[in-house]
Parts: structure tokens; C-alpha cells; sequence
């Protein structure tokens, strides 16, 4: 005997049928650590004079930051470079300019205080300070944003079946699409120059982290 062949309409019923819903989860979070970039920017009227001099600003400057023991020291730039101007159509050599930078991570309620601590030991450029949380809470907040977008799916998923008198029967595939820690907060740019009036104020913020989760759930 010949075997049956499963109608279209069986062989339709019997597919398995899937809901796919996407959820989306934050948690906000305060920043506790400054990233900042500072340097040291001399003139001279020889390359030898600029760069001694920036090499020797640069040396306090990284020992006083040592002696503060900030994170992630290291060096980010060594520039250095011929300065002109045009007298009567003729570019003529004035001088030199020797930069030299690095970067650095402390907390932030300190880090006030040592930018102008910076400029007093012989730093005359504030490239710029970022802020972000430390480690520990950003892995939280993932944890807190995956579990909120799980939540949102799920919520998704039921108010789309229960409208359509359907049931949920299992969750058959799921998918973290994005649980991204936040970006560092930057800061404008300061001049060093304005830190020597008071201790300079360096405020944080919040920062948001965002989990984006999939699933696929069977009805």
C-alpha cells in the first residue's frame, strides 16, 4: 500500500509557529571616574630649547601624577614642530614648538584639585576631561538593561498573543543584540590658565546603558 501524503493544510497546521519580538532595556548609572588628557606646550627659539624645556615640565608633571597614583598613565603625544610667519612675502623661521601629552584616569571628586596641581608643576594644556563609570557598576547596569529588555519582549509577546487568542509555549531561540557600555561623557576643552584662579569644579553625570534582546517564542 502506497503511503499517505499529509495534506497541504495538515503539513501547514503541524509547522511550527513562531512569534519573533524585540525588547529594549536601559539603566542609568553615575559615573565616577575622569579620563583626562593634559600636556605641556613650550616656545623656543631652537628645537633643542623647546624640547629640553618640555621634557623637563613633562617629567613633574608625570611625577606628580605617579605620586597621586592615577590609572592608565601613559603617554598619548610627542610633537615637535618649526613656527613661521611672513615678513614682506618671505616666510621666515621664528622659532619651535614642543607638546608633549598624556592621559590619565582617577576619581572624580580628585580630580579637581590635581588639574590644578598639574598646571602649578608645569602642565599648560587641559585637553580634556570624559567621565565613566567605574567597571563594576557598568557590568550591573548591563545585567539591569538585559533584564528590562527580556521584560519588554516578553510583554510584547503577550499582548500580541493574548489579542489573537493565541498561547505562548516556549521561547525557541534568543538573541542579545547589543548590550553596550555607555560612551565617556566629555567636557569642553579647558584652558590651563583658568585652573590657577580656584580649585577647579569637575562634575560628573549619569550615563545610560542600553540592552537590546530577541526572541523567538513558539505558540
Amino acid at each position: 500500500m502506497a503511503p499517505m501524503m499529509t495534506p497541504p493544510a495538515i503539513a501547514q497546521e503541524a509547522a511550527m509557529r513562531v512569534l519573533t519580538v524585540t525588547g529594549q532595556g536601559e539603566d542609568r548609572i553615575e559615573t565616577s571616574i575622569a579620563q583626562v588628557s593634559l600636556g605641556v606646550e613650550v616656545e623656543a627659539d631652537t628645537a633643542e630649547a623647546a624640547q629640553a624645556e618640555a621634557a623637563q615640565r613633562s617629567t613633574a608633571v608625570v611625577a606628580l601624577l605617579r605620586d597621586r597614583n592615577v590609572g592608565q598613565l601613559q603617554t598619548t603625544g610627542i610633537q615637535l614642530n618649526p613656527q613661521y610667519r611672513n615678513f614682506d612675502n618671505q616666510r621666515a623661521l621664528t622659532g619651535y614648538t614642543a607638546t608633549n601629552t598624556v592621559s590619565f584616569e582617577m576619581p572624580i571628586d580628585a580630580v579637581g584639585a590635581l588639574l590644578d596641581d598639574a598646571v602649578t608643576a608645569g602642565a599648560t594644556r587641559i585637553q580634556g576631561v570624559s567621565f565613566r563609570a567605574s567597571d563594576a557598576a557598568i557590568e550591573a547596569a548591563r545585567n539591569v538593561a538585559l533584564q528590562r529588555a527580556v521584560a519588554d519582549a516578553q510583554t510584547q509577546a503577550q499582548v500580541v498573543l493574548g489579542t489573537l487568542d493565541f498561547n505562548a509555549e516556549e521561547i525557541v531561540s534568543i538573541q542579545i543584540n547589543g548590550a553596550a557600555p555607555p560612551m565617556p561623557i566629555p567636557q569642553p576643552r579647558l584652558a590651563a590658565a583658568d585652573s590657577l584662579a580656584a580649585s577647579t569644579p569637575v562634575i560628573g553625570g549619569e550615563q545610560t546603558i542600553n540592552a537590546t534582546v530577541t526572541l523567538q517564542i513558539r505558540y
